[in-house]
């Protein structure tokens, strides 16, 4: 079956996005495996305070179970796992 993909559309949520990743979280409370991060973009030369400049990024694939609850419980609809 292999691992989920799991995408976060930043348009949506944190770099440029409407919210801001570090005031929502839904999305790493609800994950009861952990499969995401919250983190500042690698490389980037921007000022770290800048709620645009976090983002959430799915690390652990092969531990998502598909349950679906990031999908669920995200206010701006960012997340989709396939």
């Amino acid at each position: 079956m292999g691992s989920p993909k799991v995408k976060v559309d930043y348009s949506k949520c944190g770099e440029k996005g409407k919210v801001d990743p570090r005031d929502c979280g839904k999305c790493l409370r609800v994950c009861d495996p952990a499969i995401f991060i919250m983190h500042e973009p690698v490389g980037v030369d921007q000022d770290y305070i800048d709620p645009q400049m976090w983002r959430i990024t799915p690390v652990w694939l092969s531990l998502c179970t598909r349950c679906m609850k990031c999908v669920e419980v995200c206010p701006e609809k960012a997340i989709t796992v396939d």
